[in-house]
């Protein structure tokens, strides 16, 4: 994925320098912690060798799953009903029309997302854990970077809460393990920290090439060589590559504390600055990669999409996301296709 998007870090160099007047001004649209990997909220501390503790989320389905999706129980909901069940704001968030939610690149994601089949899962877990760690900051370090004023995009005074929306924002854990609210910049700053941590730990993401497996070829066997040799050993993914017990466990908190970046650029700063900079379609290829990517590696759970549903039913209805990917699956399509339709006035 970094090059596809290799010339993003070329976008970025010297735009975030805002003339007064220059913008672009959209058309407007249609009305209408990290302490440890199991905890619904985040934990904050300086140091990154605690590990956040996100605790699973109850095995509810998803809003979108809720309304309008199960047509057996006889309740049916039309799209104005999901959306209205979201609480979106009104006008819609810019980023909601079909005009403005489109890619830098064409074709299928899922051929990006596709695990090789040489390709032992584990290796390929943190391959994408990195992939989409890079393509992330590399937004992050435009609403951080400082102007001639010393003044940032996201700061304490514009963004107060880490937030997406009105409707969901995330709590630290501090060193008490009490959850507290933090401005957004401290929250992201906290959370880049703890990442790098854990990408940087080698007992966590081994980089010594002698480690490295391959996949198991199912057309021979079904069964872990690991149980082929020592029968009854505990078997977790990636370890034939070195990867600790813990590891899925370590990189399901890493997507879902990326996620909550997405969802706060989304919602917070998606004019100012990056459809000010023309840098939307960017992003926006980079979160569509991202979530067919979370979602087909079990990174992410449907009801973990909730801030940005809106957004992935739309992308289901558009052909963004293909029939049978996960992200597919997870979408509202009426409330997609409804939103196509507030796109595209009569």
């Amino acid at each position: 994925m970094s090059n596809l998007f290799s010339g993003i870090n070329a976008r970025f160099r010297g735009t975030s320098s805002r003339t007064p007047g220059q913008n672009k001004s959209p058309v407007s649209t249609s009305s209408g912690q990290p302490n440890s990997p199991i905890n619904p909220s985040h934990g904050s501390h300086p140091s990154s060798s605690l590990a956040p503790k996100i605790p699973p989320l109850p095995s509810s389905p998803s809003l979108a799953h809720n309304i309008g999706m199960d047509e057996s129980s006889g309740v049916v909901g039309n799209g104005d009903d999901v959306l209205s069940s979201y609480h979106l704001p009104r006008p819609l968030p810019l980023w909601l029309n079909a005009a403005y939610a489109k890619h830098i690149v064409k074709g299928n994601f899922m051929t990006l997302s596709a695990r090789p089949k040489t390709v032992e899962q584990g290796e390929w877990i943190a391959h994408q854990v990195v992939e989409h760690y890079r393509n992330l900051w590399n937004f992050v370090r435009v609403i951080h970077e400082k102007e001639d004023d010393g003044s940032t995009i996201c700061s304490p005074s514009t963004c107060p809460r880490m937030s997406a929306g009105v409707n969901h924002s995330f709590t630290w854990l501090n060193n008490k393990r009490e959850p507290v609210e933090l401005p957004a910049y401290e929250y992201i700053t906290l959370m880049q920290r703890w990442i790098s941590g854990k990408i940087d730990d080698l007992n966590i993401f081994p980089t010594d090439s002698n480690g490295v497996s391959f996949a198991h070829n199912p057309s021979i066997t079904t069964t872990p060589l690991s149980q082929l040799t020592n029968p009854g050993e505990k078997e977790w993914v990636g370890k034939r590559s070195g990867f600790p017990e813990n590891f899925v466990e370590v990189c399901q908190t890493i997507f879902r504390q990326m996620f909550r970046v997405y969802a706060h650029l989304y919602w917070a700063h998606f004019i100012d600055p990056f459809y000010h900079l023309n840098l939307e379609k960017q992003l926006n290829s980079c979160f569509s990669h991202f979530v067919l990517t979370a979602c087909a590696l079990d990174m992410l759970k449907p009801q973990e999409l909730e801030p940005m549903q809106p957004l992935i039913d739309l992308w289901a209805s558009n052909g963004t996301f293909p029939p049978g990917s996960k992200a597919y699956d997870y979408a509202n399509h009426r409330a997609g296709e409804r939103l196509m339709q507030l796109s595209n006035p009569a």
